[in-house]
């Protein structure tokens, strides 16, 4: 029985020895590229995965603190009384939580903010409205408000804001 074990672990022992003599050692100095020549290798063998360039052109980038940038504080600002479900600057977005106000209990809100640039234009905001109506006992409904005068003047007055605290800070600088 000893020497079945003790032919059985000089097997296994064998085995791994064998597969740790197979990596080859590339000094990484003997490559001019260096991380895209290894890149490159491990996809061809297949150990990694390509994007196929759906990243390219896209270096750089001008990265803005969010306290800096004055479309995203307007809105904050604009809509400090409601409560926030989600608030993602790296995302550009602001979701508002179910809102209503005092005089209709059956009527509430809830705002979606997109951001789609950092330019202080009426198309650098996509804003969506939806209404959920809730009736005593037959449920709640939900309806998308494609015009309403909310989000008009949600966009004026983010619009307004966002444009007084650029002038403040342009006067800072």
């Amino acid at each position: 029985m000893k020497k079945l074990n003790l032919v059985i672990f000089l097997l296994i022992t064998s085995i791994f020895l064998q597969t740790c003599g197979s990596f080859e050692k590339i000094d990484q100095r003997d490559r001019p590229d260096g991380a895209k020549a290894k890149a490159r290798k491990n996809i061809e063998e297949g150990r990694g995965t390509s994007l196929g360039g759906l990243l390219k052109g896209r270096g750089g980038g001008n990265f803005e603190f969010s306290s800096s940038n004055p479309m995203w504080r307007a809105t904050l600002e604009t809509l400090d009384f409601l409560p926030l479900t989600t608030v993602d600057y790296s995302g550009g977005m602001i979701i508002t939580d179910w809102y209503s106000d005092s005089s209709d209990k059956q009527k509430s809100i809830k705002i979606t903010v997109r951001f789609l640039s950092n330019t202080i234009r009426s198309d650098s905001l996509k804003i969506i409205i939806h209404q959920k109506t809730c009736l005593s006992n037959s449920g709640c409904s939900t309806n998308l408000l494609e015009r309403s005068k909310i989000k008009e003047e949600l966009y004026s007055v983010i619009l307004r804001k966002a444009s007084l605290l650029e002038k403040e800070l342009k006067k800072k600088k």
